[in-house]
């Protein structure tokens, strides 16, 4: 299934790279769900994207190495966000 990204908006793209059941359980708010393993598949999906990216897993370990792949592959503006606890500090939870 395609992923719908907003490229007009100045918000961070929030990425939570868990697993869809993780998701499922609860996650921030307006979050697009990415599993890790999915992330190389969408990357064409992700083309063009300025905006800052957020990612972020259940406690930091996924998020980290997803925000290494992204800026391996281009995107410069990408900041692990953590685990959801530290995010939920900031942002909303669903």
């Amino acid at each position: 299934m395609k992923t719908h990204i907003n490229f007009s908006t100045s918000e961070p793209l929030i990425i939570d790279v868990r697993e869809t059941w993780e998701y499922a359980l609860g996650h921030i708010q307006h979050a697009l769900n990415i599993p890790l393993g999915e992330l190389p598949q969408k990357m064409e999906e992700l083309k063009g994207c300025e905006r800052e990216i957020i990612v972020y897993c259940q406690s930091g370990g996924r998020s980290g190495r997803a925000a290494a792949y992204l800026q391996s592959v281009g995107f410069d503006k990408v900041r692990n966000g953590g685990g959801i606890g530290e995010m939920a500090m900031h942002y909303p939870v669903a």
